[in-house]
């Protein structure tokens, strides 16, 4: 089952929605295949915030066991040779003090959540969140 493992809850310089010129693309969410033996295909899974913006895996996107994708903002190529899915979207998805993730499976189902907060979850204040890893 994947889970997410970790995000940039605060994308490094000043937040911009800008397609040419923002900092969207350094805002991801990690989500890993946890499972010792199982291929997950991504297709069809939904990750959603609080609010209810949300990104859909509409191609194939196989993780191996141990394997991991990260799913940026902004746009650019998506590789499995780079681990990386691009939302073709330059608006800022997390927000940067406080939100929910949910991961939903293709049949609905919730396949994880997180809640994180600045405050407890950033002590540092580097905008970067580990969850499960």
């Amino acid at each position: 089952m994947p889970l997410w493992t970790s995000r940039w809850c605060d994308a490094p310089g000043r937040d911009s929605n800008s397609c040419s010129s923002g900092n969207t693309d350094e805002e991801y969410l990690t989500v890993k295949n946890y499972s010792s033996r199982s291929t997950i295909n991504l297709k069809g899974y939904v990750v959603k915030d609080a609010t209810g913006n949300r990104f859909a895996f509409t191609a194939n996107h196989y993780l191996q066991p141990g394997d991991y994708v990260k799913l940026r903002g902004g746009h650019g190529a998506d590789s499995n040779t780079h681990n990386v899915v691009y939302r073709d979207n330059c608006n800022f998805l997390w927000n940067n003090d406080k939100d929910t993730i949910y991961l939903y499976k293709p049949s609905g189902s919730r396949a994880d959540v997180h809640t994180y907060t600045n405050r407890n979850d950033d002590p540092d204040g580097n905008g970067y969140i580990n969850f499960h890893g």
